[in-house]
């Protein structure tokens, strides 16, 4: 494991809380819809943020940490862009406003921040008392990357357990006033949709976070790049939504990719595992000499690769729909 500078590790946090608040405070005092040039402004401001930290930590902890940040910074952000196809979902059958829609995300993304913080903290726990974890990590990433592929895109999406309830037991209004969660209405205290749609979003974050932080952990064994990464995938998310709209629905073979790599990461964990192996009735609790350690690059390789291949064969079936549809 990657050891970084304490005072790099504790700036890198400030910094990064200090652009969160900022951009905090930009969405609640201009709430707006933004332009599609606003979107992509602000997603390749983000971006490039990532990679100079990316570069930062190449200066301060070699190439093998900045392999290590590039390679989980991208995954995440790969699974993310799945994330933020069910937020479009939760949009759309919430109705949300479209001039709120930039404070709900953010919310959401606060939200997300918390609970992968959690559950980093809790990972790196469980990898460090028992190294037999990542058995279990890589088998869950390999059965999730199976479903993936048997999902059926045309499925409609279920309200979760927690949000079927809240309607059942809680007075909600039918119509959003603005960012309050609770209005008064003939004389009694309810609660707006906002309430519904805050919870949807965090109990679906909460579902992709079982995938991607076993994912990122097949990366890295490092909370501290963990988490960056999640920060850094997170924050561009909410531009990314203006950004891509429309388009996340005819990205039709994006779930592929993000297969292909849940499939090679979960690999790549349980490959790890027989090499470190600690199980008494495997190997006498020895590792396995012919299990390899997949290298960083070899993972950077294979994300660009399923994600790039995704994309392009999703544009190159969205070109040829158009013809089709223009005869």
């Amino acid at each position: 494991m990657p050891q970084l500078p304490v005072v790099f590790e504790v700036g890198s946090i400030i910094a990064l809380v200090a652009i969160l608040l900022v951009d905090l405070l930009i969405v609640a005092r201009r709430p707006h819809v933004p332009s599609l040039r606003e979107s992509g402004a602000w997603v390749g401001v983000y971006v490039g943020l990532a990679l100079v930290f990316a570069v930062l930590m190449l200066v301060f902890a070699g190439g093998d940490a900045a392999g290590q940040f590039v390679a989980g910074w991208l995954t995440e952000y790969s699974l993310s862009i799945d994330n933020l196809f069910v937020f479009v979902i939760i949009m759309a059958r919430f109705s949300v406003p479209k001039a709120i829609q930039q404070e709900v995300l953010m919310l959401g993304i606060i939200i997300a921040l918390v609970l992968r913080g959690v559950f980093i903290l809790v990972g790196a726990q469980l990898i460090e008392d028992f190294t037999w974890i990542f058995y279990l990590f890589g088998a869950w990433l390999i059965w999730t990357a199976i479903q993936q592929l048997r999902e059926d895109d045309d499925e409609e999406q279920q309200d979760s357990a927690l949000v079927r309830l809240l309607r059942r037991r809680v007075r909600i209004t039918d119509e959003f006033d603005g960012m309050k969660f609770r209005v008064s209405q003939d004389g009694a205290k309810h609660f707006t949709p906002l309430l519904i749609v805050l919870i949807a979003i965090g109990t679906t974050d909460l579902l992709f976070a079982l995938d991607s932080i076993p994912a990122i952990f097949g990366i890295t064994e490092s909370a501290f790049i963990v988490f960056t990464a999640n920060v850094f995938a997170l924050m561009g998310l909410r531009q990314l939504y203006f950004l891509l709209g429309g388009l996340l629905e005819r990205l039709v073979y994006l779930k592929y990719g993000i297969a292909l790599i849940l499939a090679f990461i979960g690999v790549k964990l349980v490959l790890h595992a027989l090499h470190e192996n600690e199980l008494p009735f495997l190997n006498g609790g020895e590792g396995f000499s012919w299990a390899p350690e997949i290298p960083t690059w070899v993972s950077l390789v294979v994300i660009l690769v399923a994600m790039a291949g995704a994309t392009g064969a999703s544009l190159v079936r969205m070109r040829r729909d158009a013809v089709v549809s223009g005869r």
